[in-house]
């Protein structure tokens, strides 16, 4: 995500009294780090100081007036919370706000630091959107604060003056909403917005957050005449962080008509591309996004390519939840995968299935058997097989339909804990000259 996304207030960044810039000191261990953060700030109205540990940071903060620091917790020598402790002797929260920055999402860390006196934190690797508008938010603080402070000179003057602060921050708490919904929008453009028009299938899908921002994702893709492709991905975590990885793994899997694209084995010279297999794919994407000790966050995958002559559909499951499979019986069985996670696996395991006339196919994240109602109880894999089984009589929109309103009924009053994301195929038709045999061997094969 880019920073460009951040809304430029024509004074964000400029102080009380003589409309001079905030003053911000940035202090981190790391050259790249402090120097890409101060530039960034600059960039946006602000002056910034930097400090490359924390006997530096004091110095500088005993013979400096700062209007906020950003402090990273991990530092050799005086550590970030060390630092903390020394600066709330002396500067309030209001005074001088803090927001801490650190290298992993540690409650721990975070609750300690609170207890310091921490005014906010941020998890690295930064994203700038979040970084800019924490500063944000706290200078518009210290600065409501700083002003209701010089208003007990005057009553009346103080009661407008109140009334101003708290429209301010109403304001700062929009802003933060709209830079999140831009987000959100961006994570948005990457959804499929119509499904491929095949001859006999049919597809519906539903994608419902938990927050302003998801952590799964979804996505049809028409490879070439006679192959779709088609996944769910769901990142650990939520927030800002899996919005991230999701979106960043959606990316790499939306390109298709590229030679450089890990879904197809591409032949520029004469403008033809075939769809790679699914174990592949999950290979390549497994390089590209590596497990990073920093935010220690991986996703799961599940990525099918149909071939729309034959019906046969090869998947791979990355750690994900096996389709399930509804047939003209209303039986269901399940296709199963055993590969590891995208980011903690190596090498990857497809399955090929041939699908029949009335088969219906359900890629579904985690969010679907981990809705919990209010007796602590799960949807789980009976009764998400039991609601397709009931709803095999209608089309498949109206099917992925009645999902989330058995989802809805059983949640009751407990809130959506996570993200809930459904994709459906539904081959109205057999293949011509498809043959009965199911391709798959029963170890990948598990009735419900």
């Amino acid at each position: 995500m880019s920073d460009n996304l951040a809304e430029k207030g024509p004074d964000a960044a400029v102080s009380e009294g003589a409309q001079t810039p905030f003053h911000i000191l940035v202090v981190d261990d790391n050259e790249a780090n402090r120097e890409s953060l101060s530039r960034r700030l600059i960039r946006r109205g602000y002056t910034a100081a930097t400090a490359a540990d924390g006997e530096a940071a004091l110095q500088l903060i005993a013979a400096n007036r700062y209007d906020l620091v950003l402090l990273d917790v991990m530092m050799p020598g005086i550590s970030g919370l060390d630092v903390l402790r020394e600066v709330r002797k002396i500067h309030s929260q209001t005074d001088l706000p803090v927001v801490m920055a650190t290298a992993k999402d540690d409650s721990h860390d975070i609750a300690h630091a609170l207890e310091l006196g921490a005014n906010d934190y941020v998890v690295k690797p930064l994203d700038f959107v979040v970084v800019l508008a924490r500063v944000r938010t706290q200078l518009m603080l210290k600065k409501s604060v700083d002003r209701i402070v010089g208003l007990e000179h005057s009553l009346a003057t103080r009661n407008n003056e109140l009334e101003q602060a708290n429209e301010r921050l109403t304001q700062i708490a929009e802003r933060t909403q709209r830079e999140l919904m831009a987000a959100a929008g961006v994570q948005a453009a990457f959804l499929p917005t119509a499904a491929p028009r095949v001859p006999g299938l049919e597809f519906a899908w539903a994608f419902r957050p938990c927050q302003e921002l998801a952590g799964d994702s979804l996505n049809v893709l028409t490879i070439d005449a006679d192959h779709i492709a088609l996944y769910v991905l769901d990142v650990s975590g939520h927030g800002v962080a899996a919005a991230l990885l999701a979106v960043a793994a959606t990316r790499i899997l939306s390109v298709y008509d590229d030679p450089d694209s890990i879904l197809v084995h591409a032949a520029p010279e004469r403008g033809l591309w075939t769809p790679a297999p699914p174990a592949e794919v999950a290979g390549k994407l497994n390089r590209k996004l590596p497990w990073n000790s920093g935010s220690q966050q991986f996703l799961t995958l599940f990525y099918a390519v149909l071939n729309v002559m034959t019906r046969e559909i090869c998947y791979v499951s990355a750690g994900h939840p096996g389709a399930v499979r509804v047939n003209r019986n209303r039986a269901t069985d399940v296709l199963e995968g055993s590969g590891l996670p995208i980011g903690i696996g190596e090498s990857y395991e497809q399955h090929t299935v041939r699908l029949h006339g009335g088969d219906r196919i359900f890629l579904y994240s985690d969010g679907v058997t981990e809705t919990m109602n209010p007796a602590g109880e799960l949807f789980g894999s009976e009764r998400l097989a039991a609601a397709l089984r009931r709803s095999a009589g209608e089309n498949v929109t109206q099917s992925v339909a009645a999902l989330l309103r058995d989802l809805d009924a059983f949640r009751g009053s407990s809130p959506q804990s996570d993200d809930i994301t459904v994709l459906a195929m539904d081959c109205i038709t057999a293949a011509a000259g498809a043959g009965p045999t199911d391709s798959r061997g029963p170890e990948n094969l598990r009735p419900r």
